[in-house]
């Protein structure tokens, strides 16, 4: 990736990915005077899958996040895709303790079958706008569970478990 290349996360069905020149194809797509949805996700599609690893498989779940993209940039109406699963954010800067905690929500999840999307926020100042100081941190669908202190592997099971 070039020091010029924006790096944009978005959702692709149920995973978030990370997209490289999302908005410099945004903006050139904008140009072109597509008429119609198709033409748009076709053209970012294109377009994106030269900078970017795009699973064969998943291309029509990427064209329509693409146009979702597009849609949002443009300021338009567009649907929403339902999400999937649990949202964890584990807020911390890397500590050992953060790690643990970040390895332990992979292993409930994995153990009680739980999907969702798993994020390690290691960032100081998007850390402070959930308005704690002490980490770890858990946050479960958008609510701060615990800050400060390792969970009992119990209890992120019980919220997990709540939240799916």
């Amino acid at each position: 990736m070039s020091s010029g290349d924006d790096f944009t996360k978005i959702t692709v069905g149920k995973f978030s990915v990370g997209i490289v020149g999302l908005k410099a194809a945004l903006e050139e797509t904008e140009q072109m005077r597509f008429t119609s949805d198709e033409g748009i996700a076709d053209y970012l599609l294109h377009v994106l899958k030269k900078k970017n690893y795009i699973p064969p498989k998943s291309e029509p779940e990427h064209a329509r996040a693409f146009l979702r993209e597009y849609k949002k940039f443009r300021g338009e109406s567009f649907e929403v895709d339902e999400p999937q699963g649990v949202e964890v954010k584990i807020l911390g800067p890397g500590c050992p303790n953060c790690e643990k905690l970040e390895q332990m929500v992979y292993k409930v999840m994995a153990d009680s079958n739980i999907a969702g999307d798993v994020e390690h926020v290691r960032d100081m100042a998007e850390i402070a706008n959930y308005g704690i100081v002490p980490t770890p941190a858990l946050v479960i669908n958008g609510e701060i569970k615990t800050c400060g202190r390792l969970p009992r592997e119990s209890q992120l099971r019980k919220w997990l478990k709540q939240e799916a």
